[in-house]
């Protein structure tokens, strides 16, 4: 059966593989899989038809056959479980795989997406300049924390694996801000997984549908 995912016709990331998409190629890339991508307008977003989908009106969508499933952890989650190379054998190491699979999700990503909003959306806004280091102080602790655990590891817990992913994919949306340049072992950590083949076949595939939708 056919894999088929969505993605932004037209990316407000400017082709920098920080949409959610960019997750699920790539872990569909580490796995060998085959994959074909629907690209959806903002305005197909909010209509019926991808609603079915996605509930939220967001991206990305996977459908395989009569699964169709919405949230970028979820997705990269069932393709690691589908698939091997995401996931470790042995049932501890999968566990705790998992585990950071929800840590980037749940602890590091939350802060991260606030500095966003804040940035984009609420900018004018009278206490911006004061509400932002409050910000940055909490995504400070989560990714001091962080680091403290990697060390000098090349990856959270032994070999490669679906947590990487996921926590590489967050601390990328973070870069920008400077921030992440603070803690050298994670910019390290991100420039290994972004050195990946995989990796850099799924955001090779991103960026040449963002400079097609740029160029009409």
């Amino acid at each position: 059966m056919t894999i088929t995912i969505t993605a932004f016709e037209n990316s407000p990331d400017g082709g920098k593989g920080l949409a959610r998409d960019m997750r699920v190629r790539w872990a569909l890339e580490e796995v060998g899989a085959p994959y074909d991508v629907r690209l959806v307008s903002f305005k197909a977003m909010r209509e019926p038809a991808h609603l079915a989908l996605q509930p939220f009106g967001q991206i990305p969508t996977y459908q395989e056959g009569d699964l169709a499933l919405f949230e970028s952890g979820a997705i990269v989650l069932h393709i690691a479980e589908r698939h091997t190379g995401l996931l470790p054998v042995d049932a501890d190491a999968r566990a705790r795989a998992i585990t950071w699979m929800f840590a980037a999700l749940s602890t590091i990503e939350p802060p991260i997406v606030e500095r966003f909003v804040a940035g984009y959306v609420e900018r004018d806004r009278s206490w911006h300049d004061e509400r932002l280091p409050l910000v940055d102080e909490r995504i400070r602790k989560r990714l001091g924390e962080l680091s403290r655990r990697l060390g000098e590891a090349d990856w959270l817990d032994g070999a490669f694996s679906a947590g990487d992913l996921m926590m590489v994919s967050v601390l990328q949306r973070i870069r920008s801000s400077g921030i992440l340049d603070e803690y050298p072992n994670l910019s390290a950590y991100v420039a290994r997984g972004e050195a990946r083949p995989a990796h850099q076949r799924a955001f090779a595939d991103q960026l040449a549908v963002f400079k097609a939708a740029s160029s009409r």
